[in-house]
């Protein structure tokens, strides 16, 4: 089915940010700025996680897989973008495409499960901090950790095998800026009722359901922090929580709107945006959200950039 995909279509055009044809090289910029921030933040994070052994703990461990996750996720598109900046024709291969709507939606719905188990980590060290220990032993956080990788992969294997069955008849213009299950099927020219009803079924599963659950165990968080007496620590908590919930909903709230709307409705501008923000904008947020502003990172970093010697060697995951 691949191969005669192929035959009809070559190569894909994407029509985002035509409309702006002498501002490419400031767009350039500002995606490589975002993307520079992106990279460095995140690699950033994941080194101090592993050599520090203050931060060797399951909060930490969970994080540095979302430090992974969001370079591999904003690298799926963003240099691709960069690349059709320099260029007069936006453009992509049908291989290319398929190849990077796979990778999309497996880091995508790897991200999603992995929010949702941050999220009961939390809730187990606030809500449940004399069992936290057993909760998320070495025996429980690696198998999870696996598992949303997992989870993404097989979510990514259904849709990206559906894509390969559809025909475009020659339509190669892409409302988009990067090859996405739902502008894909905008130009498919037969039968995509079996796509859509798995896009729909998806994001319940891997967008709607995490989501609830996420904002269920920050529900409980939220009452156990009001039951702290220091108005300090309250106060602390609360803008913690505040920030992760933030970044939480335009996450999940843009997937489930971008996946979730018929193929008809789809804009180029409103598609621009809201694939801006939940592929491009929250990974450069992540690091400065969950990590950037804890105290235990911002030691390891200060320690890091003044060269103090830790003694690494000898460190163990709590």
């Amino acid at each position: 089915m691949g191969a005669r995909n192929q035959t009809q279509v070559a190569e894909f055009v994407f029509l985002g940010f035509s409309g702006v044809p002498h501002g490419q090289i400031y767009l350039f910029v500002v995606f490589l700025a975002i993307y520079l921030v992106t990279i460095i933040g995140n690699a950033t994070i994941f080194t101090l996680i592993q050599l520090d052994p203050r931060l060797h703990s399951p909060m930490y461990f969970f994080l540095s897989h979302l430090s992974c996750l969001d370079v591999c996720y904003s690298s799926v598109t963003v240099p691709k973008i960069l690349t059709n900046f320099l260029h007069q024709r936006h453009t992509i291969s049908y291989n290319q495409c398929m190849a990077q709507m796979f990778f999309l939606m497996m880091f995508a719905g790897s991200e999603c499960a992995l929010l949702a188990i941050m999220a009961f980590d939390r809730y187990a060290a606030i809500c449940q901090p004399l069992r936290y220990s057993n909760l998320m032993s070495s025996q429980v956080r690696i198998p999870l950790a696996i598992a949303s990788w997992i989870w993404g992969f097989l979510d990514s294997v259904i849709h990206t095998v559906l894509a390969t069955n559809v025909d475009f008849c020659g339509a190669n213009q892409i409302d988009h800026i990067f090859c996405d299950v739902p502008p894909l099927l905008k130009i498919a020219c037969s039968d995509i009722y079996i796509n859509e009803m798995a896009l729909h079924l998806a994001s319940i599963f891997m967008s709607l359901s995490p989501f609830l659950f996420i904002l269920m165990s920050y529900t409980s968080i939220v009452s156990a922090i009001l039951r702290i007496r220091s108005n300090t620590g309250r106060s602390k908590a609360f803008s913690t929580c505040a920030a992760h919930l933030f970044v939480v909903t335009i996450y999940f709230g843009m997937a489930i709107v971008n996946y979730n709307r018929p193929s008809a409705g789809y804009s180029l501008g409103v598609d621009t945006l809201i694939s801006t923000l939940y592929c491009i904008i929250t990974p450069m947020l992540n690091p400065l959200i969950y990590s950037l502003r804890n105290k235990e990172v911002k030691e390891a970093l200060r320690k890091l950039l003044s060269g103090q010697k830790t003694e690494y060697a000898s460190t163990q995951w709590k």
